[in-house]
């Protein structure tokens, strides 16, 4: 059985995710398990794909970057694959299809995961010479902090008797930033 697994990065991905299924559908794949996560935060549906898929199966990806960022992470998922006597394939890998059952296409695979690590390294690389050079020019100030903009906001739900709980989820901010906030006296407060 083909068991694919879709994933992007944001829920603005959503053409991208849309295309991923097509393609599996269209590759054989009878179940998908899709989702919008980072590749670095917990996969639950990579999680299902993988407790799901049985001997004798194959889980289907459109492309390595898709499974894992790295070439240690990929082959970490490989082998619970190889342990379950499940192969992998990837769809588009240089423009050909790779299966993990013979050794060409372990081969192929492990090059093609070291590259796609080193090009995400050097974007990241690229990225963070962006920002120093924005930040000695003075362009770059981050994200704006947006909990202690609604500290104000934080106190006075506060005072109403809200929990700490209650106050992160109406103002769409971390527990912890309530907590930061409610330590925090308010402008022009004598300290």
């Amino acid at each position: 059985m083909l068991i694919g697994y879709a994933r992007t990065s944001t829920t603005e991905q959503e053409a991208g995710l849309q295309a991923q299924q097509r393609d599996l559908g269209a590759a054989g794949c009878e179940k998908v398990y899709a989702e919008h996560v980072s590749s670095v935060a917990p996969r639950a549906q990579l999680k299902l794909a993988v407790e799901f898929v049985r001997e004798g199966d194959t889980l289907v990806v459109t492309k390595v970057d898709r499974l894992a960022r790295s070439t240690v992470g990929l082959w970490d998922i490989v082998r619970e694959l190889d342990a379950k006597g499940v192969g992998l394939r990837v769809l588009n890998l240089g423009g050909e299809t790779v299966d993990t059952r013979s050794a060409t296409g372990r081969l192929i695979l492990n090059i093609f995961a070291g590259f796609a690590q080193f090009e995400r390294e050097m974007m990241l690389e690229r990225q963070r010479e962006g920002i120093a050079k924005a930040k000695s020019e003075g362009k770059y100030k981050g994200r704006k902090p947006t909990a202690r903009a609604k500290a104000d906001d934080v106190r006075a739900l506060h005072r109403e008797g809200k929990t700490p709980t209650e106050i992160a989820k109406a103002l769409g901010i971390g527990r912890g930033s309530v907590y930061r906030a409610l330590e925090t006296p308010a402008a022009g407060a004598p300290s």
